[in-house]
């Protein structure tokens, strides 16, 4: 991990990138236009990487940091997750991003991330690197929004529909197609979606028909936290440039729960 004082100062580019039916019901717009994205100008990210290898951690650092460098952020990129405990440096830190697939995280660590993005530091991930890093922590996953439990039928050609389009985040995007891990998961319900999926009966005939949320926004205190289940490998996303684009517009919504008022929804599936 970079010093506080290293990151407050000029942070070293790293180099490496490379090539690159609705079951959930839309929030109404009191706008006819969303609102714009946040800029991460100024932003200080912390870029936790690391975990089981299959998820590509280290290529999607080396893509993912000069892009939000790109974008006039400061970053600090740590491949253990020692920095969650350092109370003094969480509180410098606007967004967390984090690939870490499975592994497992101290009491220290966990409490320290929670504690910030309580506090209004904001969370972005995708995959099984945000949302299937720690799986015998269920205040991590309340925070998350979801935990993955399956991917039926492998790396498979499946396609994903936009549900919010009055949302800056999927603003202009279409229904889209990709061929990646089609991931079930275990979902807050009052999570905001933004996209989902329809899983058919090939690998499990009793989830034919199911749709599943692929990307949401929630909250966790004054936090806020964006999710994509898009992004095996980096190769998937890159083949996807809508998959891609909105990951990047969640991780620039997510920058800025210190510095916007939190978004009021409230968007439960399952109403008395």
């Amino acid at each position: 991990m970079k010093s506080r004082r290293s990151f407050l100062g000029k942070a070293t580019l790293l180099a490496g990138s490379v090539l690159l039916g609705k079951a959930f019901p839309e929030v109404e717009s009191k706008t006819e236009n969303p609102k714009p994205l946040p800029s991460l100008s100024g932003r200080k990210v912390l870029f936790t990487y690391g975990g089981w290898p299959g998820h590509e951690p280290e290529k999607f650092k080396d893509y993912m940091v000069p892009w939000l460098e790109g974008e006039g952020a400061t970053v600090v990129s740590s491949s253990n997750l020692e920095p969650y405990a350092d109370a003094d440096f969480m509180k410098e830190i606007d967004l967390v991003i984090q690939c870490v697939t499975m592994s497992s995280i101290t009491t220290e660590q966990e409490q320290g991330l929670l504690a910030a993005i309580k506090a209004g530091t904001g969370m972005a991930g995708w995959h099984g690197g945000m949302c299937d890093s720690f799986r015998n922590n269920p205040e991590y996953q309340y925070m998350t929004g979801g935990q993955w439990v399956a991917h039926p039928g492998g790396i498979l050609d499946y396609s994903v529909q936009i549900s919010q389009h009055n949302d800056a985040v999927t603003d202009s995007l279409n229904d889209f197609k990709i061929k990646s891990e089609q991931y079930y998961m275990h979902i807050d319900p009052n999570v905001k979606v933004l996209a989902t999926t329809k899983f058919n009966g090939n690998a499990n005939d009793w989830i034919d028909g199911c749709v599943m949320p692929v990307a949401w926004k929630k909250t966790y205190g004054k936090g806020r936290v964006f999710y994509s289940a898009l992004g095996h490998s980096l190769q998937h996303l890159a083949d996807t440039p809508a998959a891609l684009t909105m990951i990047k517009r969640g991780i620039h919504w997510a920058s800025a729960s210190k510095y916007e008022a939190p978004e009021n929804w409230v968007n439960p599936v399952y109403e008395q």
